[in-house]
């Protein structure tokens, strides 16, 4: 969740690194005034629900996902919340020693992103679950890569993933270099129902 991971992990220059007094650090400053982590982090599942509610209570759309569909995702899950919610971030973030991407070269990269993986890659239907896992991994290693947002990056609850955060951010620097298979198997430890053979 987006305040979950509490700032302390991340390195944010200006006052883009507010956080709500009160809260030690561990709170992002917010539009309701809330310090207590486990209070916020239980606010942003619950605006996250909402969110999965109405967007699967809409038809599928046959045409590839856009970036703007993501910043309206984004502004939906968390405008309540916060003031950056739905806003592409103008300042450089690094998280336990990784630099995400520069922050003056993110239109360029959302850009490419969309031509060069939404375009192809969305909708999704794929054939068979390892290229549903494939796919996954491509697409939401490239978008961590790039960390448009503040927070909220990954608007999925993978909460497995965070029993094992090394993992998980170990599985993000191969893919900076090119290496897609650790983060295939963080992918496959949150599919419901996923086998080998399948």
């Amino acid at each position: 969740m987006a305040g979950e991971q509490g700032l302390s992990r991340y390195n944010v220059l200006g006052s883009a690194a507010e956080c709500e007094p009160g809260s030690n650090g561990l709170v992002l400053r917010n539009r309701l005034g809330i310090n207590d982590p486990v209070v916020m982090e239980e606010l942003e599942r619950n605006q996250l629900l909402d969110l999965y509610q109405a967007t699967i209570g809409k038809e599928i759309s046959t045409k590839p996902l856009k970036v703007s569909g993501l910043l309206d995702w984004h502004s939906d899950w968390l405008s309540k919340i916060y003031d950056w919610a739905g806003k592409v971030r103008t300042f450089n973030l690094s998280k336990q020693g990784f630099a995400f991407a520069s922050a003056h070269l993110l239109p360029d990269l959302l850009a490419a992103f969309e031509s060069e993986h939404l375009t192809r890659l969305t909708p999704f239907q794929p054939e068979t679950m390892p290229a549903l896992v494939r796919g996954l991994a491509e697409v939401h290693l490239e978008f961590v890569l790039i960390h448009p947002f503040h927070e909220g990056n990954g608007p999925l609850d993978y909460s497995a993933w965070d029993q094992d955060r090394e993992t998980y951010f170990e599985a993000i620097r191969a893919g900076a270099v090119m290496n897609s298979v650790p983060m295939e198997e963080q992918i496959r430890q949150v599919l419901p129902g996923w086998s080998a053979d399948r």
